[in-house]
């Protein structure tokens, strides 16, 4: 479930940058961290283990607020952005002062009016309110070949659910073998790689059906792994996307790979 949050309007104060209607903007793009805010002359609380994010992408921005995520759309008009369609989850936490860290900050931003960047360095700030950020540096993209990627998610189209327990794994070697677990049974088998799309040829396995809860999730694995018409990746930094049709795997990186 989301819930609406009141929209503000930003405007950005770039040195040496303009704004165009209707252009996508990157000057302030990347992941930002909150380091110190100020409302109405308080301190905004930051809680210990729980960091306050705001992620800005062309035309989107989202982050996390502490204790749920949050997302929303910027319009850009001259030199005004405006914050749009904004929401968030409704997760509650336990911690009252997480709780309060939350609805400080995105109180705050809601009251933000002008924005400016100097390099890794990003101070939003409106009437009776400042929030200082710094930029979090880029996870470099792991590489295909060669890592250990262990199963996170399940993706049925928009849908996408948490695995069990049991560890699969997944590995493209140097050579052109593959090993892989489903979370009930090991697969190898050889892959090639056209762009972004790798075909994989599985060696023959035992083809007795696992037991629920695994069931479903071999069978998935199964299907994407050894698609006829291969899977599709994306990497971004530590996590892998495979994606064959309306089905998918979500990866990240586990151990070093051999």
């Amino acid at each position: 479930m989301h819930r609406s949050l009141a929209s503000g309007t930003l405007v950005l104060l770039v040195a040496g940058c303009s704004l165009l209607p209707g252009a996508v903007n990157t000057a302030l793009d990347g992941e930002w961290r909150l380091q110190a805010g100020t409302s109405q002359g308080a301190a905004i609380p930051i809680a210990a283990g729980h960091p306050i994010t705001l992620k800005i992408d062309g035309t989107q921005v989202g982050g996390s607020a502490a204790c749920n995520s949050y997302g929303g759309k910027l319009e850009i008009d001259g030199t005004t952005i405006k914050v749009s369609e904004l929401i968030q989850t409704e997760m509650a936490c336990a911690d009252a002062g997480v709780m309060a860290s939350e609805a400080a900050y995105l109180g705050a931003l809601s009251e933000v009016t002008t924005a400016a960047r100097d390099g890794d360095s990003l101070v939003m700030s409106g009437p009776q309110v400042e929030l200082r950020f710094t930029l979090v540096p880029p996870v470099p993209n792991a590489d295909l070949v060669g890592t250990a990627w262990v199963l996170e998610s399940l993706i049925s189209g928009e849908v996408v659910s948490s695995v069990t327990d049991d560890p699969a794994t997944l590995q493209l070697n140097a050579d052109g073998t593959l090993a892989a677990s489903t979370g009930c049974r090991d697969v190898t088998g050889h892959y090639t790689i056209a762009g972004t799309t790798v075909q994989v040829t599985l060696d023959p396995y035992d083809m007795i059906a696992c037991a629920d809860p695994l069931g479903a999730q071999d069978t998935q694995v199964l299907a994407v792994i050894g698609a006829a018409d291969g899977f599709t990746v994306i990497i971004q930094g530590e996590s892998l996307t495979l994606a064959a049709g309306e089905k998918g795997l979500g990866y990240r990186v586990g151990a070093s790979g051999s």
